[in-house]
């Protein structure tokens, strides 16, 4: 699909595992021994970063043993976390090859490989077989999603009934007042859909979820987007950080987002449903 394509060549890098190793190595930590930790600056590509991972895997009630099934996992962290903290199986699909890639290579490097594996597939066509997960995860996934309906049903089919689905998005919450663009999930409105919170409760349960806790983490991204900013101020920009994946474009595109969610244009929310 055209969209897809566009989607993947945003987020394409070129030579993204050279660049995270070397800001790795400026960091002063040894590549051939990460842990999942060693990665949380670069690898959360989402509002409220690690700990927002944290507080999703805990509203689903992750557990050892559990299936997870990781919707657009990007380089891994949310994958990595799954695995190492809560003691799951997970498999991360996403549509940008060298996403795909440098999550493998990196999970190798963190000792997680029996623990969690990914592969290039869309959303909206899984190549897994039906009921196969405990919990579903989309994390700033549906903002580049135009059919979301298709995807919330892939959700629901690669899940067990009573199954867990964790979706955690950037919403509009005034769609009278345009984005800004760039994001850091789009340049332009061509690979942007966001849409009203209203919109996930209906296509939520028309794929057959039955809507639990909806959390906005507006708050918990504010406080620690703040925080990195001042750490930033009187430390200068750490090697390790969102800018050696979006390079040059980093400062508008953060700037834009945080701008926006600071006026209450947009909020990340989190959906937490289970399949009927």
């Amino acid at each position: 699909m055209a969209i897809e394509q566009d989607v993947a060549q945003h987020y394409t890098h070129g030579a993204l595992e050279r660049a995270i190793l070397d800001a790795l190595a400026a960091s002063g930590r040894d590549a051939k021994r990460l842990t999942a930790a060693d990665l949380a600056e670069i690898d959360e590509l989402h509002l409220g970063w690690l700990a927002a991972t944290a507080e999703l895997a805990k509203a689903l009630g992750l557990a050892p043993g559990m299936r997870v099934l990781d919707i657009g996992s990007g380089l891994g962290g949310p994958a990595r976390y799954f695995a190492d903290a809560h003691g799951c199986q997970v498999t991360g699909i996403d549509i940008t090859p060298e996403f795909v890639a440098v999550a493998a290579a990196l999970t190798r490097r963190c000792g997680l490989s029996g623990k969690v594996g990914f592969l290039k597939a869309s959303a909206l066509a899984i190549p897994l077989a039906s009921g196969s997960f405990d919990a579903v995860t989309l994390i700033h996934v549906g903002m580049n999603v135009a059919d979301k309906p298709r995807l919330f049903a892939e959700a629901r089919r690669m899940l067990r009934p009573g199954g867990r689905l964790g979706a955690y998005d950037i919403v509009h919450v005034k769609p009278e007042e345009p984005l800004p663009y760039p994001m850091p999930w789009a340049d332009s409105r061509a690979t942007s859909f966001v849409e009203a919170p209203e919109s996930y409760r209906r296509l939520l349960a028309e794929a057959g979820f039955t809507l639990e806790r909806e959390e906005d983490r507006s708050e918990l991204a504010l406080r620690l987007g703040r925080e990195m900013r001042e750490q930033a101020a009187q430390h200068g920009a750490p090697p390790l950080g969102l800018h050696v994946l979006m390079g040059n474009a980093t400062q508008q595109r953060v700037g834009n987002v945080m701008e926006a969610l600071g006026r209450g244009i947009i909020a990340p929310v989190a959906f937490i449903a289970r399949a009927a």
